[in-house]
């Protein structure tokens, strides 16, 4: 049989053709800047910084949308103590997953999603743990190319309140209760108030933290919610919130668990005074007085009339959109007597079907 040379060398450059594009590499991911116009950040965000975006409180989150089949977050995790890491909920595509963060104090790039199909996907990446474990820096996103979001939801509600609200003690998905260490379990993506907004297809702002009060903070806390509640750090940070920002139709307050039983006068009295000065934030709120979903019968029977004298006083005044809500059970199933998960979408169905009536939501 003749050989060819013709042949073999034609034989060699489609070989080689083939083994140089297997090698070949996907172009690198764009790099957009934190405040791009495409990027949804919903919460107190601090934007003062030139080339990032910081994230105190729980509950903020960040919406954008992508094209590709792949997705990085530059982020820096601030840590406030060498056994403090935060944690987020990540959400891709309708389906959530948690992330611990390694609580270096440096930048990292995170995997949000890798091998998808080449389409426009949707993310939502909410803080899941406190202003005291530290701050998130969002400092950019690496994909493809960003997309439009759809427009965000016209129903606003702010959720003002303790460790409850924080969605502390609830998530033992991972380290069960009595493991690890206190914020392991914090998740406030899943706490009642963003699961109740969800429901409802709203906004949400969580203004809360563990611990504190409305004339009495526990655990030597020396802040009370009235003092913090205009600023975008709620524990720590002398940056104030400008309320123009977000103007809930809705404010829920829960406070009094770390209250305890006070003097009437004392807390009715600081009471009416703290919905005064919301009123002065958002005149055109509907703001509701709930009772602690951990109190005990003792408590409950206080807060009950607590709220019930605070409610009649406003409303006497002319102030007709204030109202009370009282849960109907104590929710004490996760870690430390706080709600669990389960319990927190129990308090946030009530929570529900009691704002649908008075919103007229549908």
């Amino acid at each position: 049989m003749k050989f060819r040379l013709s042949t073999f060398l034609f034989g060699l450059i489609v070989v080689s053709g083939c083994n140089l594009l297997s090698d070949r590499q996907p172009p690198p991911l764009s790099f957009f800047h934190p405040k791009n116009d495409l990027i949804r950040y919903t919460g107190r965000a601090d934007y003062t910084y030139k080339d990032e975006v910081r994230l105190y409180q729980p509950g903020v989150y960040l919406e954008f949308a992508f094209k590709g089949r792949e997705c990085r977050l530059i982020i820096q995790d601030q840590q406030l103590g060498s056994a403090k890491q935060n944690y987020l909920e990540l959400v891709l595509d309708g389906q959530s997953r948690r992330i611990r963060l390694e609580g270096r104090n440096s930048i990292d790039t995170i995997l949000v999603a890798e091998n998808l199909d080449n389409k426009v996907h949707h993310v939502l990446i909410c803080k899941n743990t406190e202003a005291n474990i530290g701050w998130i820096s969002v400092r950019g996103i690496l994909c493809d190319e960003l997309h439009g979001l759809p427009r965000e939801p016209s129903r606003k509600i702010e959720f003002i309140g303790n460790s409850i609200t924080c969605g502390a003690g609830a998530d033992t998905s991972e380290v069960a209760c009595g493991e690890g260490r206190w914020h392991d379990q914090h998740n406030a993506y899943y706490s009642y108030g963003p699961v109740a907004a969800r429901e409802m297809n709203a906004q949400w702002h969580l203004s809360a933290v563990s611990g504190i009060g409305l004339i009495r903070s526990c655990c030597g806390m020396e802040i009370h919610m009235p003092e913090v509640f205009d600023k975008i750090d709620m524990r720590g940070d002398s940056l104030n919130w400008s309320f123009e920002e977000y103007q809930p139709d809705v404010v829920t307050i829960c406070l009094g668990q770390n209250d305890g039983i006070q003097d009437s006068l004392a807390f009715c009295s600081a009471y009416v005074q703290f919905i005064q000065d919301i009123r002065s934030y958002y005149p055109k709120a509907e703001i509701i007085c709930l009772t602690s979903p951990m109190g005990d019968a003792q408590l409950t029977r206080m807060l009950k009339k607590y709220l019930t004298g605070v409610v009649d006083f406003l409303q006497a005044q002319g102030d007709l959109k204030v109202d009370k809500y009282f849960f109907t059970k104590q929710y004490i199933g996760g870690c430390d007597a706080h709600p669990s998960l389960e319990e927190h979408r129990e308090i946030a169905a009530e929570l529900v079907h009691f704002l649908k009536q008075r919103m007229d939501w549908s």
